[in-house]
């Protein structure tokens, strides 16, 4: 089994996150935590394997734990959840070595696709660890094994189009505070403008976003999206 510390400050989202690692084969979550230190004391303790880390945390940020737990020499694994979607600090995280980054909010399809991954990681190493010395086959199917297939598009999603993508979107716009262009969520995400239109014209159509058009001195107006809290 392989051990997870679930790190959050709110004391709900702690508790889902914990109840979806449990529906996973071959995880169990066996300890929370609802600020870094809290989360440093549990990594001490050095029963655990992963730790699902929040960035916001009310001591000290997820990142700053990070660091700290590198420093004292803790190699235990990380994966982020978090709300924090820009790219400086989904760049820290992959510096200071995450394994993987899932923004707020998240569905459960996402979560077990980056677990099934990390385990697949670990078989991976374990069985080329057995032989010493890697060569280059080997080196590949370790980096291989963390990646994300793209996935199917889901049920109720047009063809093409993903589950883990339209969390990143919501995520972004949940946290704007402001209605973002299809440009604005593009720079933000990643994705290419095209893409992002197609995710938020389907979004906006579902009720999950709300249209508004922000008319300028001439030419057409620009298409502006917000979060529709459910």
């Amino acid at each position: 089994m392989i051990d997870v510390l679930v790190v959050d400050d709110d004391f709900r989202v702690a508790e889902i996150n914990a109840k979806y690692v449990a529906k996973v084969p071959g995880f169990r979550v066996t300890a929370r935590a609802h600020s870094a230190a809290q989360a440093l004391a549990a990594v001490e303790r050095g029963t655990i394997d992963l730790v699902l880390l929040d960035h916001y945390l009310p001591d000290r940020t997820g990142l700053d734990l990070v660091h700290r737990m590198r420093e004292q020499g803790h190699g235990t694994d990380v994966i982020m959840i978090t709300a924090a979607s820009d790219v400086t600090t989904v760049q820290q995280a992959m510096r200071l070595g995450a394994l993987h980054y899932l923004v707020k909010p998240f569905t459960f399809t996402a979560l077990r696709t980056r677990l099934d991954s990390y385990a697949a990681l670990r078989r991976t190493v374990d069985r080329v660890g057995g032989r010493g010395l890697a060569g280059q086959d080997q080196v590949d199917r370790i980096f291989g094994a963390l990646r994300t297939s793209t996935a199917p598009s889901a049920p109720g999603l047009p063809s093409g189009q993903s589950a883990p993508t339209t969390d990143l979107i919501c995520g972004v716009l949940h946290h704007a505070g402001q209605p973002l262009s299809a440009h604005e969520v593009a720079a933000r995400t990643g994705l290419s403008r095209s893409t992002a239109q197609r995710y938020l014209r389907h979004l906006e159509q579902a009720g999950r976003l709300r249209l508004f058009l922000k008319y300028g001195d001439t030419g057409r107006p620009e298409h502006r999206y917000a979060w529709v809290a459910p």
